[in-house]
């Protein structure tokens, strides 16, 4: 059975490739029953959460994620996400590869946000505004590359020399222009592409901000009291999602303008499986602001966990 270190599953998953498995697997479907989700009390610090994400492909491949976030983990100066993926052989049942979960998750997560700007962010998209200096931003910004001919990055963080570092960094290492703002209006106002991923619990991006023609990509929060932009985003946008299911039932980013009425079941327009299948165009003009909200799923995780597995066996018999 393979052993996949982080740095081994980070290098088997480059961001292009893994936008296309996943727009395949998407496209194919497979059977994914809804996750395990748990909340577990931590002493003396903020709850913490345990997912089970278990997926297959009958007689192809099968897997399980386990996975837990434990949020005050970022005072800690570690990540808040730690998971493994075992992944089997569809017909036997056999153990075939153990990947890191974290690199996993954070790569597919970040691919899933770069394969829904592909068909909802605009074309000519150049300014990207990240919103969020953890594991998942560097990520997020290399996979929206992949789709998109970005040239400024606009970095915002709720601690701006943390900020100021992580654009340093990311400037030299990905060859980009990334910059440090401060005020996170003006990063949002100034951007084509606004991706979020923080574990905030209320509303950060306004939808007054939102300039026309942008594509807003909610990605931290998986729960129905996290929150990461306004109802006035909401009645601004065209809703699509990564799954109705997931989406409609954990993200607070819907549940609560669900539950207020702002957004009715009806409004979400479409999710990954109507996009990939040509059932939905996606975006249809330059002129509306489009809005994405992510969950994750098992699906995502089975289609990188086999990618890596085959491009890693790959590397072992060349």
């Amino acid at each position: 059975m393979l052993q996949l270190s982080d740095t081994q599953t980070k290098n088997a998953l480059p961001f292009q490739p893994l936008v296309e498995a996943l727009r395949t697997m998407f496209r194919e479907g497979c059977e994914m029953p809804v996750r395990h989700h748990h909340t577990m009390g931590v002493p003396d610090k903020a709850d913490a959460t345990l997912l089970l994400m278990p997926a297959w492909q009958s007689g192809a491949y099968f897997g399980v994620k386990l996975a837990s976030v434990f949020p005050s983990n970022a005072d800690l100066g570690i990540p808040a996400v730690s998971a493994t993926y075992l992944l089997s052989d569809g017909t036997t049942g056999a153990p075939l590869a153990l990947v890191d979960g974290g690199e996993l998750t954070a790569r597919r997560t970040a691919a899933a946000s770069a394969l829904a700007a592909d068909y909802l962010a605009r074309k000519d998209a150049k300014t990207l505004t990240m919103v969020g200096t953890g594991r998942l931003s560097a990520n997020l910004i290399e996979a929206h590359c992949a789709t998109r001919q970005v040239e400024t990055v606009y970095l915002w963080g709720r601690n701006f020399e943390k900020a100021q570092q992580n654009a340093r960094e990311l400037s030299a290492t990905l060859s980009l222009n990334v910059i440090a703002e401060q005020s996170l209006q003006k990063a949002v106002g100034q951007a084509d592409i606004v991706s979020v991923a923080t574990l905030s619990n209320a509303p950060l991006v306004k939808g007054e901000w939102l300039p026309e023609g942008c594509h807003l990509d909610l990605v931290g929060g998986f729960t129905p009291n996290m929150r990461e932009a306004d109802d006035i985003a909401i009645t601004r946008s065209r809703v699509f999602v990564d799954t109705r299911a997931g989406a409609m039932k954990e993200a607070g980013d819907l549940t609560i303008p669900l539950a207020n009425g702002t957004l009715k079941p009806e409004d979400i327009i479409a999710d990954l499986y109507d996009l990939t299948r040509g059932e939905n165009p996606g975006r249809t003009s330059n002129q509306e602001i489009t809005f994405f909200k992510s969950v994750g799923a098992a699906l995502e995780d089975l289609a990188g966990a086999i990618l890596a597995y085959e491009n890693s066996k790959e590397l072992q018999s060349a």
